[in-house]
Parts: structure tokens; sequence; C-alpha cells
């Protein structure tokens, strides 16, 4: 417990189970996005967006991101009759690139290699919840060798809600058999603070991630740190 004495003290014991997010917690994943995505919209003739651009979509998974997507490269997309076609084409075209170079240019933020494994030497079981589709969360963590620490991986496409709905959180409290007071949700974005809320979990937020251009602080998570390695 020593090792993770921060935690300890401020959650007034060590969580039996911490929920992680993955984009913007965990791993800096957008330039990544934004490659598939420009590749995508390039398979089907449309103009590209910006890296900047898809930090501030990033989030809400994958079906949001295309939809956004397009409303910026196709002018009047929103009154498109044949919209839900076009998003349902790039969708699929964005998934099929990004799976298939899910880690060119993602890298594990600093302090979260450490903060997992001291998590996991402190008998702390984890689970990964994603709005990420699964296969590609999968893929990704698999790549920063981060896979194995992780008991559970949810996905947006996993259960039919994803956060903000608490759904995905009150899930792995039931697999890991734990109460809500015993857990605890560290993600960037109010999607990870509202789904935590909603479920009676403690949230430790991070501010170097995707939040929609948010500050953070304005979703008043129950702590807020610069690092996972100020836990340690």
């Amino acid at each position: 417990m020593s090792t993770l004495k921060p935690l300890a003290d401020w959650f007034g014991e060590l969580p039996q189970v911490i929920l992680m997010d993955l984009d913007g917690t965990l791993v800096d994943s957008a330039a990544d996005i934004a490659l598939s995505l420009n590749r995508a919209l390039a398979d089907l003739g449309l103009g590209s967006v910006s890296e900047a651009q898809v930090r501030d979509w990033v989030g809400r998974g994958a079906a949001r991101l295309i939809e956004v997507a397009l409303q910026h490269v196709v002018p009047h997309h929103a009154q498109d009759p044949q919209k839900h076609a076009v998003e349902a084409r790039l969708l699929a075209a964005f998934m099929a690139r990004y799976q298939d170079a899910v880690c060119e240019a993602s890298t594990v933020y600093p302090g979260v290699a450490e903060f997992v494994a001291a998590a996991r030497g402190a008998g702390i079981r984890l689970a990964c919840v994603t709005n990420k589709p699964y296969r590609p969360a999968v893929a990704l963590l698999e790549a920063l060798n981060l896979l194995d620490a992780f008991e559970l991986v949810i996905g947006g496409d996993t259960l039919v809600h994803k956060k903000p709905h608490p759904e995905p959180l009150l899930h792995c409290l039931r697999h890991f058999q734990v109460s809500a007071a015993q857990a605890l949700m560290v993600g960037d974005s109010r999607n990870d603070v509202d789904a935590a809320r909603a479920a009676g979990i403690k949230s430790l937020a991070l501010p170097y991630g995707y939040n929609h251009g948010e500050p953070i602080e304005a979703c008043a998570p129950d702590r807020l740190v610069a690092s996972l390695a100020e836990l340690i």
C-alpha cells in the first residue's frame, strides 16, 4: 500500500477496483485517429481535417466522430437526405483504416505505466472502460504493452449504452462483485465524470486529455491531478 499512499490517503483506503478510460487518459491517440480519419475521408473523395480538430471531437465514440467530421468537410451535410448512408460508409472506412493502423503515433502518457504497475502490485483490479470500439481498444492496449494489466475491457460497442451512461461502470461493479464505494473511475472528460457520478463512484480526472474544449475542472470531478504519478 505504501507505494500508493497518496491515493489511499485521499480515497480513505485503496480502491478494490479502478476503472480507467483509454483515449486521453492512458494513451495520447489523437494523432492516429486523425491519420485514419483523413485516410478514410480520402477513400471517399472528401476533404481533410486537422489533428487539433480531432482532439476536440474524440471521446464520444466513433459514430459521433464521423458525424462531426462530415459536418465539417461536407457543406449542408445535416440536410442531406442520404446523410446516414454517407455516415455509414465513412464509419466503415474509418474503422478499417484504424484497425490496420491503430498505433503508428500513439504514446502512453507519462506516469501511466508506473501507476498501473503500482496498482497491480497493490492487488487492485483494473478495467479499461472506453467509448472506443472494443477491437481497436484491445489492439491499442496490446500495442503499447498495457493490455495484460486489465482484467476487463469495455468498449463503446460492448454494451447497449456507453459513457456518460452509467451502464458500463455498473457492469464492471457486477463483474468484479464490488460496491460503488470500493471503485474509482479515472478519466479525462465529462463523459467519465458524469458516468461515475451517475453510478455513485468517485471520479479522478486528468487535465491533459480530450474534453471537447471544456476545462475538466468545470465537470467537478472528485479529484483532479496533473499526472497519475502524483498518486504514487
